[in-house]
């Protein structure tokens, strides 16, 4: 179940998993940044019109 369940993850979150890496080995801040936009994305009401907002815009930087 855990393999699983570490497969769905990756799957659906590696371009996050990605950034934290490079982002935690370059610059802890760039980490707290990241960190900060998923608490406010979970937490706030409109968390899916800033995630929506965030995926355009990183979108769009690829």
């Amino acid at each position: 179940m855990g393999v699983e369940h570490g497969a769905y993850c990756v799957g659906c979150c590696w371009a996050l998993m990605l950034l934290l890496f490079v982002g935690g080995v370059m610059n802890l801040i760039w980490v707290a940044f990241l960190a900060t936009i998923v608490l406010v994305q979970k937490v706030l009401p409109g968390g899916v019109t800033l995630a929506r907002f965030v995926g355009v815009v990183l979108g769009r930087r690829s």
